[in-house]
Formats: structure tokens, C-alpha cells, sequence
């Protein structure tokens, strides 16, 4: 293989319940980076949540986030890609959440304007989510007044695993592909950014149209259904090894979880 970029995910890949990257990994990430190998990374976090994590691997590369809505370049702060999601869109997603939010008020709902988080309320577990991603919080009263404007992206909680993929089978009813994109990162998450804006989107364009190589020279590694499209496009791509079978049956190989510091037992089985 001819591996010129290694594209890593964050929660679940290179950071796990410690929301810490080991040792082990960043001593594996440095030694793809002596072979002259850049290092990126593609996450559904905030760029601001992912800016930590960009200087501890020492990354070469601007920081996808927002799973592929937002790319921005740390050693200048350019903004290079930003493509929010349709705001009719959002208006009408946002009713949809809230009707559920109504019938069930385990549902949390997450805006994201300019990199900044904003809520209707504050709760415990909104609170542990904006503690573990180290970013600061807004409170509005009603998140409609926002929408005059269009979100990054769109983000429902629940510690109900069931209710979340329900209303993802219902949101996939009820908007077409080129309407809304639609993912999990977690069990209990669902996202929506707007329609082909994803991390497979959002590295091609980093990877052909800013650096000019080819799906073939990419390595990416990814845990979880809003990595798919970045796994998909990568010439080799690996699944830790707690990722959901669909995720597994599409990547080139698999690694153990990030427990087990599975992205360092890949880049020493597939790059050095």
C-alpha cells in the first residue's frame, strides 16, 4: 500500500471512556508521521471539542468536524468548508423533535451556530455531554428564534437507545437523502447535517480538492454509522473491533476496540 493520509475518527477510536488518547497510540501516530505520512481527523465533535485532541496527536491536517460540515485549518483558523444545514429544513426537524420531545422528555435537542453549542435547558445529561466535550453552552428560551439563520448541524439525545433508532427509521421516512443526512455517532444520538454532507464528503474534499491525492493513497479508521461514508471512500479502511457488524462488513480490515488500542495494533499491521 501506498499510504499517503491516515484520517482517524475520535470518540470510540482513538479516545474512549478515559476521553483521552494513550500513550501507546500517539507514539504509533508519530511514527506514521516520521514516514511522511499526514494525520487528520474526522469527528462528529465540535471544532473547538476537537481542537484538544488535534494538538495532543500533533495532527497535520485541518480538523473535520461536525461529521464533515465544517473543516477548519488551527494553524490559521481558515475555514475552509462549511455547509450548514438548510434552515426550512432545520425548522421543520426541530417540530418534529419537539413533538416527540412532548410525548417523551428523556430527548434533548442540540443546535450548533459559529462553533457554539445552544440549548433550551440545562440537564444532568446535557451537562456530563458539554463536560466531556470541554466547550462552553448557550441557553435560549426557544431554539426557533435561532432559525433564522442555519445550523452546522442537529443533535437529539436520549439514554433510550431504542427510542433513538425509532426516530431515525422515522426521519429516513420522512426526508429523502437529498433533504437532510442522517446518522448515529452513539446509540444514543441522532444527527442530521444537511443532505451529502458527511465525513466521506467532507474527506474527499480535504483529501482530492486541498491536498491532491486519491481515495486509493487514504487510510481512514472509524467505530461507529457516521464513519460509513468515510470508510467507504478510503482505498483502505479499518473497523475497531467494537463497531456495528454493518460497519465492519464494509471496511478492509479490523482492529481491536480503543480499550485495547486498536488504532495502534492497525497502523502496526497495515502502515509500519
Amino acid at each position: 500500500m501506498n499510504i499517503k493520509v491516515l484520517i482517524l475518527d475520535i470518540d470510540g477510536t482513538i479516545s474512549g471512556q478515559s476521553n483521552q488518547v494513550t500513550q501507546r497510540v500517539k507514539n504509533a501516530i508519530k511514527e506514521v508521521q516520521n514516514r511522511g505520512i499526514k494525520v487528520g481527523l474526522a469527528t462528529g465533535r465540535m471544532y473547538c471539542s476537537a481542537l484538544r485532541f488535534y494538538h495532543d496527536i500533533e495532527a497535520d491536517l485541518p480538523i473535520i468536524g461536525y461529521n464533515g460540515a465544517w473543516i477548519q485549518n488551527p494553524k490559521n483558523s481558515e475555514i475552509l468548508l462549511h455547509t450548514p444545514v438548510n434552515k426550512e429544513k432545520a425548522q421543520d426537524l426541530f417540530n418534529y423533535l419537539k413533538v416527540q420531545q412532548n410525548i417523551n422528555n428523556n430527548i434533548e435537542i442540540h443546535f450548533y451556530f459559529e462553533d457554539q453549542l445552544y440549548v433550551e435547558k440545562m440537564t444532568t445529561k446535557t451537562e456530563f455531554y458539554i463536560k466531556r466535550s470541554g466547550i462552553n453552552f448557550n441557553i435560549v428560551d426557544d431554539l426557533t428564534v435561532l432559525l433564522s439563520q442555519s445550523p452546522t448541524k442537529v443533535l437529539a439525545s436520549s439514554p433510550d437507545a431504542n427510542l433513538i433508532s425509532q426516530m431515525l427509521n422515522d426521519l429516513k421516512n420522512r426526508y429523502k437523502d437529498n433533504e437532510l443526512y442522517l446518522t448515529q455517532s452513539s446509540p444514543i444520538y441522532l444527527e442530521a447535517t444537511q443532505a451529502g454532507v458527511n465525513k466521506g464528503t467532507a474527506v474527499k474534499y480535504l483529501v482530492e480538492k486541498i491536498l491532491g491525492f486519491t481515495a486509493e493513497e487514504i487510510m481512514a479508521i472509524g467505530d461507529n454509522f457516521n464513519d460509513y461514508t468515510m470508510l467507504e471512500y478510503a482505498g483502505f479502511s479499518v473497523a475497531m473491533g467494537d463497531a456495528p457488524e454493518e460497519i465492519k462488513a464494509i471496511t478492509s480490515a479490523i482492529t481491536h476496540d480503543v480499550e485495547n488500542d486498536g488504532v495502534a495494533e492497525a497502523i502496526a499491521n497495515y502502515i509500519l
